[in-house]
This record gives C-alpha cells, structure tokens and sequence, in this order.
C-alpha cells in the first residue's frame, strides 16, 4: 500500500482503529519521518481520543484510558531504550488483558513478541510518499485487510 502524505497515513490509523481489539499489539517500523506516529495518532482518534496526541518519544509510554477513548491503550517510543532488557520493567503486559498497545520503534524489543502482534512497516519513497507493508498475525483474519 503506498500512502502519500500525512493525511493519508492518519486515514490509514483511522481505519486501523476501527479494527483494534483489546489484546492487539500494534508496531510500526520506518525511519524517522516515516509516518508513524501520524498513523498512531489516527489509531488513537479512531478509538475517540479527541485531545493531542504528542509523540512519547521521552516519555516512552504514554497511557489513554476510557472514557477518553474506547479502549485503553499504551502508546510507546523505543527509539532511546538502549537494551531490550528494559522492556519489562516497561511492563507492557499489563494493558493486554483489556487493551491494546501501539509500539514505535520495535526493533528495540529485541526477542520481545506476542501472538496479536500486527508488524506494519513503512519505507520512504519520495518525499510524500510511504510504502506500507504489513504482517498480520492470525488474530487479525477477518479484519486484515482493512
């Protein structure tokens, strides 16, 4: 899928959202300036956040919750976690059981997986447009493609 711009990678969210389960684990890949976080935020519009979406960046976890949104859900930067091994004093597991997470930077979890875990990557191509590629876990049949 080829999205051009940062309208169209929010749509992409938008619709994203309307298929996201509690349980579901969401990780976006790509350089920076890649559109990740324009798609995490239209995730999070999509499940009824209306306020500011600011990119977790330093925070690395930053949490929504009903009645904000839908569901709750973690959204969170690795791009300065230095060692997978900090992943689980992140304790990223605790919002699975009734939400979801939507995760920046994956290649930092090192062998950190879970069985939802949709893998979305995006590839720069040109300076508006994005090539988006996907893997959907077996969780996502009948809600993949979107």
């Amino acid at each position: 899928m080829i999205l051009s711009g940062e309208s169209e990678s929010h749509a992409f969210g938008l619709a994203l959202a309307s298929k996201t389960l509690a349980g579901d684990v969401i990780t976006l890949s790509g350089p920076l300036g890649a559109g990740k976080t324009s798609i995490a935020r239209g995730i999070l519009n999509g499940l009824g956040f209306a306020g500011e979406v600011p990119s977790p960046s330093f925070p690395i976890v930053i949490n929504y919750d009903p009645p904000l949104l839908r569901l709750p859900v973690w959204h969170v930067d690795l791009y300065r976690l230095d060692h997978p091994e900090a992943i689980e004093e992140l304790g990223l597991d605790e919002v699975l059981s009734d939400g979801a997470l939507i995760i920046e930077w994956p290649e930092r979890l090192g062998q950190t997986r879970w069985p939802n875990m949709l893998e979305i990557t995006l590839e720069m191509q040109g300076d508006d447009r994005r090539a988006l590629t996907a893997s959907p876990p077996a969780s996502w049949e009948g809600r993949w493609p979107l």
